[in-house]
Order: structure tokens, then C-alpha cells, then sequence
């Protein structure tokens, strides 16, 4: 580098501390980044969330909650008409629809001494994810879809399996502790203790149909998994709306463009 090329380079130097130190402050700029959507839903203008094989608590309805959270966020944040229905019992369709060659598992039995509670969908044959893969015959039934699209004036049918399951696995997890030296001066480290944690995991599978032919359109899977310390208590319809917070922005984009939200920083 040359005495000029030298100079030059600190004199740009200086000018920019100058320029950085005349500024008043930090200023965030909101910014927002939009994610296409994967599906076109050009062809429809009408989305019926038709219902879910459901099963792994009996603590959570997740066939409900589910069919009712996400026509909630569909009104809101889609351009399609939610129809408004009841959300339908997949899980004896399905056992009534399966062929003889598949048929569907048997439930676990019941304690004699245990109540029997009317209206409540029995999901105790259905413990993990495999356990679904006995139900996957009715998505295919193109028939029956399109009868329930004729229904509902050939809507976009949303519809799939959901497994809202208790988990349970040790880990080491860290937490801070606090420690004091010889002098008495206080600090916190870092410590990894190994510990039994307990929670829940949330799989889904969300199938498309077209309600017009009662093929299936695309199919995505989401699995979300939230486990908390022994002493915390967190209810089980808590950690599934805890769980679908983090569903419910994929299962959005699939439909419609979506805004990311971020900020940017700029010197003033």
C-alpha cells in the first residue's frame, strides 16, 4: 500500500467514526418477508376442515380442538369461506370403511370397574404414530370424499390424522445454580443435571383434498414435542395449544402467502 493509498484509507476511517458518532440513535425498522404459498387455491372458494383420525390422550379431544383452532385462523388469515359444520367422527368412518383385507386394530380392553363415557370418542387403540398408518385407507377412498364435497359444494377439504401423545424421557438438562468463593463473592454457573421430564409430542398429518373429484391434492406432516420438569404441572389441553402455536404458522403457509415479521437497524 502507498503513502497515498494509506492516506486516504485513514481518512475515510476517521470520516466514518465521525459520521457513526454524530448519530443521535438506533433506530429499528420493522420490515416483513412473504413466503408464497405452497398450495393454489385458486380453484376453490370455500376450505371445509372436515375432521381428524385422532387419538394418543383421552385428556384432549384433538379431533375438535383441532377441526375448531383451525378454522379459527382460516377465518382470519385466509381468503377461502370456512364452512361451518360438525367436525366428523373419522375414526369409526374409518373402521367402518376399511376393507376386510385391513382391518382395523382392536381396542385395548377396558378395566370392568371403568365408567363408560357417552359421546366421547374411544382413542385408546391409538397409543403412537404407527398405530394411525391402520386408517390411512380412508384418505384414499376417492368416493367417499367426493360425496362429501358434492355436500358441501365442492369445497377444499382439509382432513388427516392427529396424535397428541404424553412423552416421557430423561435428559440432561442445564439450569444455573448459584456458588460463592472464598471471599464470599457471589456468581452463576452453568450445571447439567440428568433428569426425568415429562410432556407431550403433537404429529400431524394434514391431507388436501379436492372436494370436486375426491382425489387427494398434497399431504404435509408436522411433529412437535414440548417436555417440561417433573415439577411442573402443565395441563394436557395447555401443552397442545402450547404445541400448535408452532403448527399453526406451517399449516397457514401451505394455503395462503404469509408475512414473516423481523426488524432492521438503522443509524440516525
Amino acid at each position: 500500500m502507498t503513502a497515498l493509498t494509506a492516506g486516504r484509507a485513514l481518512n475515510f476511517a476517521a470520516l466514518a467514526a465521525l459520521a457513526v458518532a454524530g448519530c443521535s440513535s438506533l433506530v429499528e425498522i420493522p420490515i416483513e418477508t412473504p413466503i408464497q404459498a405452497k398450495l393454489d387455491i385458486s380453484a376453490f372458494s370455500r376450505v371445509l376442515v372436515a375432521g381428524f383420525v385422532a387419538g394418543g390422550s383421552d385428556a384432549v379431544d384433538a379431533n375438535l380442538e383441532t377441526v375448531r383452532l383451525l378454522r379459527s385462523q382460516l377465518r382470519s388469515k385466509s381468503s377461502l369461506r370456512v364452512i361451518d359444520a360438525d367436525p366428523m367422527p373419522l375414526l369409526e368412518l374409518a373402521k367402518e370403511e376399511a376393507p376386510a383385507s385391513v382391518p382395523a386394530p382392536e381396542p385395548a380392553p377396558t378395566p370392568a370397574s371403568a365408567p363408560e363415557q357417552a359421546g366421547t370418542p374411544d382413542t385408546s387403540e391409538i397409543k403412537n404414530e404407527k398405530d394411525l398408518e391402520s386408517y390411512e385407507h380412508l384418505f384414499a377412498n376417492v368416493d367417499f370424499w367426493k360425496r362429501i364435497g358434492e355436500e358441501f359444494q365442492n369445497p377444499l377439504i382439509v382432513t388427516g390424522t392427529v396424535l397428541f401423545a404424553p412423552q416421557q424421557r430423561s435428559q440432561f438438562v442445564q439450569r444455573e445454580q448459584e456458588v460463592y468463593d472464598a471471599f464470599g463473592r457471589r456468581s452463576v454457573v452453568p450445571v447439567r443435571t440428568f433428569m426425568e421430564r415429562k410432556g407431550f409430542i403433537l404429529a400431524q398429518k394434514f391431507i388436501f383434498i379436492d372436494g370436486r373429484s375426491g382425489a387427494t391434492i398434497t399431504s404435509e406432516q408436522f411433529r412437535e414435542e414440548r417436555l417440561y420438569n417433573q415439577n411442573q404441572n402443565t395441563p394436557a389441553l395447555s401443552s397442545y395449544f402450547e404445541l400448535m402455536d408452532a403448527v399453526v404458522p406451517k399449516f397457514l403457509n401451505i394455503l395462503s402467502t404469509q408475512k414473516v415479521r423481523g426488524t432492521r437497524v438503522l443509524l440516525e
